[in-house]
Formats: C-alpha cells, structure tokens, sequence
C-alpha cells in the first residue's frame, strides 16, 4: 500500500499537480482596505555591470515614513499595494544609493537601478557580507550569490565562510562529512529546507550539505529560532530556506569550473531556456572527485576521502496570471572511499581499514499555486516530494545498509480578516517516512505517518509592530499528538532600532547511527537504550528511542549606526534551547557508544544551549565592507555514568567562543574583487583519554579541552567585459591542522581506535584553488 500511495504521489508530481511555495504577499503589507488590481505597484531592482543589467536580490522595497514594504526576490523583482497616502516609494541596498521614487501611476511597472554609496560614475561595488530581512518579524539573515561568490563556494557546507551565525566543520578525521553549528546545538536542529521542501533530513542528515552544489544556490536565508509552523515541526533551532535558480531565470547560462591544490576537481552547468510565453525549462548539473590520497601527519590514514559525485535536476515552470507549476527530477549519486591509504601495508592477515560509502538518490518534486491577480493578498498552493534514498556502506568490518523512502505533501491556503493588517494561512500537511536501517547484527526500522493540520496568524500595526502566532497539531502513529505552538514578535522601537523576540516549540524522530557515523569510524561497541537501572551499562533495558521536543526563546535588537560618518549595523541575539527529552549520544566511555533518552521514567536530565552573539557591518570606504563579529556558547548536557548517577557536562566539540572577521574590497565595476575572512575558534570539550577514567557526580573531575585556533580564508576575483571571471583563493591560510585527530591510528582493529572523540580541528592544513565563472553577456 504504501507504494502504491508512491508511485500515485509520483506521477501526480510527474503531472506538475504539486506545491508552489507561495511568496508571501503579506510581506507587501498595507494598512489599507481590501487591495484592489490598480493599486498593487510592481518593479524590479537591478544594478548595471559590464553594461549588462543584474537583478538585486534582497533589496528593500519600502513607503516612505513607514515600515510598509517587502524584498525583492531572487530575480530582483517586488510587489506591494499601493500605500493610501504615501506615494513616494524608497528602494535601498546595502552598499548603494537609495533611491526615491514618486508613484503617480501604480499601472506603471517600476524599473530601478541603483548605484553604488556616493558615487556617480562607478556602478557597483562588493555587496556587505550579509544582510538582515528587514521585514521578516523572524531574526533572518539573507545570504545572496553576491556573498556566496566571496569564497569558491563549492556546495552548500561551504557556503558560510562569511557567516557570523552558521560555522560548518567536519565531524571526524575519516568520513569527510561536515556538520552544521548553529546556536551551539548540531545541524539535525535546524530545519534546512530547499524552495520550503523539508530535504537535509532522515539518512541525508550527514552528508546532505554536500549535495547541495553552490554554484546553484541563488539565495539562502538564516532565521534563528523556532522557524514558521507552515514548513512543519522540526525547526527548533532554526530555519533555513535556500533558493536554486529558476527555469525562467534571466541568466540562461552559467559555468563554473574549480580545481584545488588536495586535487578536488569540480565542475557546475546551469541552463535556463523559455519554450512559450508560459513555459519555461531548466537543467542544474554537477560533478567532482578527488582521487589524490593525502596524508599530512603521516598516520597512515587519507585526511580526506577519495570520491566522486554527479547530481543533476531537470525541472520545468508553467506560468500565467492564474495558476503557475514547477515539477522536476533531482538524481545524485556519490562515491567516498576513506581510512588507510592504499599503499599502506597491514600486517599479515589484516585488512586494510577501510571506510566506503555509496549513495544513491533520486527526489520527484511538483509546486503549483492558485493565483488571484486581483486579490494579491490570496492564495491557494500545494508541494509534493518524493524521496528515494539508499545507502550503504563499510566501517571497518562492519557493514551499513540505509534505506528511506520519503513522501511530502503541504496545502497552503492564504488569505486576509478585512484588510491587509490580518492577514493568515492555514493548511494540511502529510509526512510519510519509512526508514530501514542495518548496521552489523543491529538493525532497525520504522515507520512514521504524521498528518498534521496548521494555522498562522499575522498582525501588523503600521509603522510599529508585527506580530505572528501560529500553532499546528500533528499526529504521529508510533508517539501520538504533538501541538507545536510558535510565537513571534518585530517591534520599532525607533526608525534606526527594532527589536525582536520569538518562542516556539519543536520535536523530531533522531536516526542515532546514520547522525552519528562519524562516532563508527572506531573500535566502540553500539548499544541503544531508553530506560535504565542503577547499575553499570550492561544491564540497561533495550528499548525504543523517543523523539526529541524542545522549546526554543530568542530576542535581537538591530540598530543603524553612523561611525564616523559611514553607515554601519549593529545586531545583539540571545537565545535559549531547552531539551524536554534529547538523544543522548554517550562517548565518554572509550570503547561504548551509547544512545538512549535524557529523560525517561527513572531519571530526568537536563539539556539547554545558550547562544549570544554581537555582529558589527560597517563601510568605511567606497567598495569596503567590514564584518565583526563575537560569539559566547553556553552548551551543557546531563551524563549518564556506569555507577548510575549524572553529571552535567559542557557538550563536546561545541566551542565555547568564535570570533569573525571579513573585509572585501572591490573596484570599480567588480573589475577586481578582494575578500578575506579571518576566524578564531575558542576552546571545546573532548574526549578524557586516562585509561579507566569515568567523570564522577560532583562535577569536579578533570576534563580535556582542546586549544583554540585560527584560520584564515582569502579570495581575489576578476571579472571581464566579456561575461569571464576567474578567481584565485585560499582556504586555512594560517597553515594550522590538529596533528593527530585519529587515536590509536596505528591499531584500527585495536581496541582504542577513535577518529572523532578528539577530532576537534582540521586535518589538512594550507589549501590553495583556482576557478572560473561564466554568465554571457546579452
């Protein structure tokens, strides 16, 4: 039944009878009456490089003396009503002249090209290295291809070079996944949706950021905290949406070509192409490899696995004043083959410490809308996904084998309460996830059906507040009903400072072993548990895992600055995650890996992250943007021990303090681009090595911290009349790697073999690489 339900799902997507994300009209939010055709004002905001004109995207769209407006789009495009009153329309851009507009005819579709901060002869310079929505009552950052560009920006684990909030690093010193930090807690708590699909999830969790490829990304936007109930319950720590080019995109062709000195080759294609007025196609392909072996610290171990990867979409739009539809195809398949170096030669008997994973993937997806041109407020939409993901792998001499299979679906219905100062949407959704999973003699299954029912209300009082409350009630076949209610809040407290606060709850179903691979690459027996009694380990009762719930609580402030003449930003955050229950994953015994809940019926732990962060923007020249930033973790974890007590502990490789500094310079027309980011990563907890050492219940037992570090990322660009860039960069710089993340690396079979318990630092030191860019000039 239940492929039956599959394959219907798919050929309905196949049909183009899918979602479309509905942009949100609310965010052209006006104090008026019921919004009539004639007064909706349209446009699109561009800069002029190399006489060809680029779409901004991210710009502010804005009625003047009031906070009613929006943002344009990844095609640089706007809408919003018509402001009773006000007609004099303001467009700024961080980095470029604001421009000031008189509408005297909303009929008129606006065309604005800005130019760069005080000057009138030089038309662009390198956009601020990230920007605050100003709009959104969610805290979000929006990550542009202007930043993105900054580095060579190879997929989407490398996308945050420049981000103060998200840092990336790889998990252990073998399997070459990177994972995701943000707001001190790891990358499975924040939702990371593609177009609002829900698609680094389930067995994608640990190398899904690698399947994303950079050069297809046209924006990513950042929200910290509890996200929107409509794209689900899995947000708890944050949001994220990235946006890939479109099949009507105005740049119909895009190359990339990248080549770094480990021998990592990779090249990206993305072609647009009109068919009719209505319908549009598009291709995104992608491959690389690396198949040179590297060992800088002479341990016998690849620093980075050889592999190769091609991934593809083909996706086509319908679109006209009524109704529009994308559905498509995306297929990966990757390739990784880590551990001993091939030439590496075991004794007698022994195999070769291997570790090898292969995935395969394929994701049918559909997006289509019902659309009121009259009524921009309104609208109908629905997004069907299916997901087929396979993976097996080797670790060592035990064997994975990871199956998912994935169905989506999410009806969204928009609409106003007398005017465009109410505003909701409300909707069904449906998740259904089959999981199978093997490792060695453990196996485990499940099944989760959830349907789930959602409503979000919006409130905007003109000029000072926006407020949105929203709650969903999901039903979970395997753990019952979940309510998750969500709360926001944007407040001006003046035209230069905004305040914002939010609060929400969220909870998901962890996939212990494929979340935790890294963990495998070592010689540690693997037990799951849920209840336990006093005692030592073995003789804790087998039982299922519970999901994980936690409630999320945020404030920011964001405040426009003068220093010196120059204008300049200033965001403050503070928030809090605390865990009701929480996968623990237990490494502090070196040959056991346990998994099992922080709460169950004998024992109540506590979990909690605190996450404080200050970030400085400021331009104190033309074409010169600087980012500061500061960030403090507060990351604290109970512990279970074998005689049965806890102890709470600072959770480990989570540093307690990062600091963030980039600068970019550009020159007049982007001729030539300079960016460099310089990064310090404090100190963090690792694995205690003292051979029969457990931590004991008064918290004053030794720990090991690892020491702080510093790298340094740089990347000079030229672009040519022609449509060419090329670029030349540098990542780790500083030249710093840990000289022997891998315990025990001369005895993997051995019984004190670990590659992640002190994995805290990176494994290759200096990394050079040359690239190039194509988009043809029209």
């Amino acid at each position: 039944m239940y492929f039956l339900s599959l394959r219907i799902v798919l050929l309905i997507s196949g049909l183009g009878v899918g979602l479309f994300a509905i942009k949100t009209p609310a965010q052209a939010q006006s104090d008026t009456t019921l919004v009539e055709k004639k007064t909706l004002v349209r446009g699109s905001v561009g800069e002029t490089v190399n006489s060809k004109r680029v779409p901004l995207v991210g710009a502010t769209v804005i009625w003047a003396g009031t906070t009613l407006g929006t943002n344009t789009d990844a095609n640089g495009l706007f809408q919003l009503p018509k402001h009773p009153t006000e007609n004099r329309l303001i467009i700024s851009y961080v980095g470029y002249q604001a421009d000031t507009l008189t509408v005297t005819d909303p009929s008129t579709e606006l065309m604005v090209t800005l130019r760069s901060e005080r000057t009138l002869q030089e038309v662009t310079v390198s956009g601020a290295p990230g920007q605050v929505d100003r709009i959104n009552p969610i805290q979000t950052e929006l990550i542009t291809q202007r930043t993105l560009a900054k580095a060579a920006c190879c997929n989407l684990s490398e996308s945050f070079e420049t981000n103060a909030s998200v840092s990336v690093s790889y998990s252990d010193a073998v399997t070459g996944a990177k994972q995701i930090q943000f707001l001190g807690l790891g990358g499975q708590y924040v939702q990371t949706n593609i177009e609002n699909i829900p698609t680094v999830r389930g067995l994608a969790t640990t190398f899904g950021l690698n399947y994303i490829p950079g050069t297809w990304i046209t924006s990513i936007d950042v929200g910290k905290g509890a996200g929107s109930v409509v794209n689900g319950y899995e947000s708890m720590s944050g949001q994220m949406n990235i946006e890939l080019q479109k099949p009507d995109d105005t740049n119909k062709l895009f190359l990339n070509g990248y080549a770094n000195s480990f021998g990592r080759i990779e090249g990206n294609v993305n072609w647009s192409h009109t068919l009719t007025k209505k319908w549009s196609v598009g291709v995104l392909g992608h491959a690389s490899t690396l198949q040179k072996e590297i060992d800088q610290n002479n341990d016998g171990f690849r620093d980075l696995p050889l592999y190769t990867q091609l991934n593809a979409i083909n996706r086509y739009k319908y679109s006209s004043e009524r109704f529009m539809a994308q559905f498509g195809v995306k297929a990966l398949y990757e390739d990784r083959d880590g551990g001993q170096l091939s030439t590496f030669r075991s004794p007698v008997g022994i195999a070769r410490y291997q570790f090898g994973n292969t995935t395969r993937r394929l994701e049918f997806f559909s997006k289509t809308a019902i659309l009121y041109p009259d009524k921009p407020y309104k609208g109908l939409g629905l997004i069907l996904n299916g997901v087929h993901h396979d993976q097996t792998a080797i670790i060592g001499f035990r064997p994975y084998n990871g199956q998912q299979r994935t169905i989506y679906a999410n009806l969204i219905y928009q609409n106003i309460i007398g005017n465009t100062n109410h505003t909701y949407k409300a909707g069904l959704s449906y998740l259904l996830d089959d999981y199978k999973e093997d490792l060695a003699s453990l196996a485990t299954s499940r099944t989760e059906s959830v349907p789930g029912v959602f409503a979000e209300y919006t409130y905007t009082y003109p000029e000072k507040m926006t407020v949105v409350l929203g709650g969903r009630f999901d039903y979970h076949n395997l753990f019952g009903a979940q309510w998750t209610p969500r709360a926001h809040v944007k407040y001006n407290l003046s035209q230069s400072l905004t305040l914002r606060a939010s609060a929400g709850r969220g909870f998901r179903v962890p996939n212990p072993i494929s979340e935790n691979m890294g963990f495998l690459v070592s010689s540690r027996a693997v037990f799951m548990y849920q209840n336990r009694n006093a005692g030592p380990y073995v003789n804790w009762n087998l039982t299922p895992l519970k999901p994980e719930v936690s409630w999320n609580y945020g404030l920011s402030l964001t405040k426009d600055l003068t220093i010196l003449g120059k204008k300049a930003s200033l965001v403050l955050d503070y928030y809090r995650t605390d865990f009701q229950n929480q996968l623990v994953v237990n490494v502090e015994n070196s040959s056991l890996l346990y998994f099992y809940n922080l709460r169950d019926a004998t024992h109540h732990g506590r979990s909690f992250a605190n996450s404080f962060q200050a970030e400085l923007n400021i331009q104190p020249a033309r074409r010169f943007d600087v980012k500061v930033a500061y960030r403090l973790f507060d990351t604290q974890q109970s512990t279970a021990m074998p005689a049965g007590d806890t102890v709470l502990l600072p959770k480990m490789m989570v540093p307690r303090e990062r600091f963030l500094l980039n600068v970019g310079y550009a020159l007049p027309y982007d001729k030539w681009k300079f960016d460099a980011t310089l990064q310090w990563n404090g100190p963090r907890r690792i694995h205690y090595l003292r051979e029969g050492y457990v931590h004991a219940s008064n918290q004053n037992s030794p720990t090991d911290y690892s020491p702080g570090f510093a790298n340094l990322n740089a990347q000079l660009s030229r672009g040519f009349r022609t449509g060419w860039e090329i670029y030349l960069g540098g990542e780790n710089l500083t030249g710093f790697r840990q000289l022997n993340p891998i315990f025990a690396a001369n005895d993997p079979y051995g019984p004190d073999f670990d590659a992640a318990g002190r994995a805290w630092g990176p494994v290759t030191g200096r990394m050079v690489y040359i690239g190039f860019r194509f988009k043809p000039v029209n």
